[in-house]
């Protein structure tokens, strides 16, 4: 692409599966911090405090874990409208119109080559505060508790070909590559996608357990580096597994804290300060392997589990 597009606005909800629905459900409300904006029998529909839309998070009770699938929300009817020509135009998988959720509207469903379903909308909800949810401050949409996520960042996603993988969300989503791994066998390690100013809002790395249309975790931003680690006492107070940090990301540089909520899906509060992409010709930053060996920012190695666990778990081969 010769042309930023900037069709899409900015990721709007994850829907993730638990077989652990009322555990997962008092973890990220409770215990993370996020508001329940409506509930049934299956799902709960839940927001971080300043997230002006009714969810960012569908939690679904379901046999296994995971993600159900990504949503996006386009700038424009007209913008979805685009989109949607060039996503039937590309030759991949496509749902199809579905007619929404409690949260949106209309939303056009499709696949990436590995499993996991996207959908792309544009009406939506707007949350409105009771009195006893609504800030002190009324330029933020809710009170906070817990860790007290700002809002939802990113996603991330494993796939066998992240090549292949990059192809889908230039052509599908109009994304831009702000970094990206070169590994010395020629393939792409992972890369850093975003369809606005942020420094990305999804990311996809490589999988090495073999599974399809896997999760490796979704993010939620902090105001600063100290709600971090304030979150880290709350997790240890709470018994929640603290998979890494907190530490700083040499990509990106992120300031991040990983933990596993009780049904095994991975989940991340990062801040990333300050820091935009604002370049309309920005050239994606490539880290080499021997650069990634070195670990973290401040030297933090990467645990075995962060390139081994994702969700679902797949199957030990007999």
């Amino acid at each position: 692409m010769t042309e930023p597009c900037y069709d899409i606005a900015h990721l709007g909800h994850v829907e993730i599966y638990t077989d652990r629905f009322e555990q997962s459900l008092d973890f990220f409300t409770r215990v993370y911090g996020l508001k329940l904006s409506a509930q049934d029998g299956d799902s709960a529909w839940l927001r971080a405090w300043d997230d002006y839309e009714f969810h960012s998070l569908k939690l679904t009770r379901a046999a296994t874990t995971g993600v159900g699938h990504i949503a996006y929300r386009a700038a424009s009817p007209e913008a979805l409208d685009r989109r949607v020509k060039a996503i039937e135009a590309s030759g991949y998988k496509t749902h199809g119109w579905v007619e929404g959720d409690l949260g949106h509207g209309r939303a056009f469903r499709f696949e990436d080559p590995f499993g996991h379903v996207f959908e792309i909308y544009y009406d939506t909800n707007r949350y409105v505060a009771e009195a006893a949810d609504r800030a002190a401050l009324k330029n933020t949409a809710s009170a906070f508790t817990g860790a007290a996520p700002r809002r939802l960042d990113h996603v991330n996603l494993l796939a066998a070909d992240v090549t292949e993988f990059r192809r889908f969300m230039e052509t599908c989503l109009g994304s831009r590559v702000t970094e990206m791994i070169q590994l010395d066998n020629g393939r792409i390690g992972g890369c850093w996608f975003t369809i606005n100013n942020k420094t990305y809002d999804l990311a996809c790395t490589e999988e090495h357990g073999g599974g399809n249309a896997r999760l490796h975790h979704v993010t939620y931003a902090t105001d600063q580096r100290e709600d971090i680690l304030r979150a880290a006492d709350i997790f240890l107070q709470n018994g929640v597994h603290i998979e890494t940090g907190p530490h700083k990301h040499a990509i990106q540089g992120t300031f991040f804290l990983y933990v596993w909520e009780p049904a095994g899906n991975r989940v991340e509060l990062a801040n990333a300060g300050a820091r935009l992409i604002l370049a309309p010709d920005w050239e994606p930053v490539i880290w080499t392997e021997a650069e990634r060996r070195k670990g973290q920012a401040w030297g933090l190695k990467t645990i075995e589990t962060f390139h081994t666990h994702g969700t679902p778990p797949v199957a030990a081969k007999e």
